[in-house]
């Protein structure tokens, strides 16, 4: 199959590496994610009979009394106890579809996610130095965050690498450049934060509002990227890029590629959500961020439209919990 790009759409020399705890997962992990993958015996009964004597003249012939019959005992034949075997009935072999993997994951019972009070860095991504102080202090939050519903899903946690980029950087999942978004690679579990985007978003407009938006835009960027991560724990991931390879049809295909970045993105607003208050989403931040989830662009059609970005932003934003994000059951309305 190509490469897959998935990630959030956004407006776009490693810098640093925050941590790298990265494996392989399977085949079609490794597609990079940019924002917006139980004995019988006869027997005889012979007469004994003894001699008759012979009469004599000088005494009176007498006759022996009779002698009694012996017989044995009649043993009838008897034939070995046959024990029928017990057969219990063989039970066929549990087969674990991928659509059952994405649609019918552990995760979605996991329960709601809970406030880890994370608070938003006091650096800002006017520099590479500002950007990455933010990437870390969100890794770090968002690693407090996810463990105990992943582990809930009877997956096993484990956080991500974080790396940052201007101009091109080489990858497991191929070569990127700044021109683009942000992205997962599922080969070696590591986020790519695109610097020459975050800070350009931060830097190009002074007044105070875009600013607040940049913020807002980098939040949200990289919290869909661990989405992908949390995807990639539980199995998801990997299922629903085999899927897209096996779709009968370029339409299917860009389908299941939406319903990847849509709840990509419905994952990192269960965690903007469980941190509103701490962060905080309120003010200024509240009217960038909802203004942000309503207005990204699809071009390729593989992310999903304004309208239903903004649905699953919301659905995880208000429920914070992993069973509002399961776009593997929904109309194709709704991940258009």
């Amino acid at each position: 199959m190509g490469v897959v790009v998935a990630g959030v759409v956004g407006l776009s020399a490693i810098s640093s590496v925050l941590k790298h705890n990265g494996s392989s997962d399977g085949p079609y992990s490794s597609q990079p994610e940019p924002t917006y993958t139980t004995t019988y015996s006869p027997t005889y009964s012979p007469t004994v009979d003894r001699p008759t004597p012979t009469p004599t003249a000088s005494r009176p012939v007498t006759q022996p009394p009779p002698q009694p019959t012996t017989t044995r005992p009649v043993v009838k034949p008897t034939a070995p106890r046959t024990t029928r075997p017990t057969t219990r009935p063989t039970k066929k072999p549990v087969v674990v579809t991928d659509l059952d993997v994405v649609a019918r994951n552990r995760l979605y019972k996991s329960g709601a996610m809970r406030s880890v009070n994370c608070k938003e860095s006091k650096a800002r991504p006017s520099n590479a130095a500002g950007a990455t102080t933010n990437y870390k202090n969100l890794w770090n939050c968002l690693n407090r965050s996810w463990p105990s519903l992943v582990t809930k899903s009877g997956a096993q946690f484990r956080a991500p690498s974080v790396r940052t980029f201007s101009g091109s950087i080489n990858t497991p999942c191929g070569t990127w450049y700044d021109s683009g978004p942000p992205f997962y690679c599922g080969s070696n579990e590591t986020i790519y934060m695109n610097l020459t985007e975050d800070v350009g978003n931060y830097n190009q407009y002074p007044q105070n509002s875009p600013r607040v938006w940049a913020r807002m835009w980098m939040l949200h960027q990289f919290a869909h990227e661990y989405g992908h991560h949390v995807q990639q724990l539980t199995g998801i991931f990997s299922a629903a890029h085999r899927m897209q390879y096996d779709a009968a049809s370029t339409a299917k295909e860009l389908e299941i590629s939406r319903r990847i970045e849509l709840q990509a993105s419905c994952f990192s607003d269960i965690f903007i959500g469980s941190n509103r208050s701490s962060y905080p989403i309120t003010g200024q931040s509240a009217t960038e961020w909802r203004w942000l989830i309503g207005h990204v662009t699809d071009k390729q059609n593989d992310h999903g439209d304004a309208p239903n970005h903004q649905y699953w932003a919301l659905r995880g934003y208000n429920a914070r919990n992993p069973s509002a994000c399961n776009t593997y059951v929904a109309s194709p309305k709704k991940v258009q």
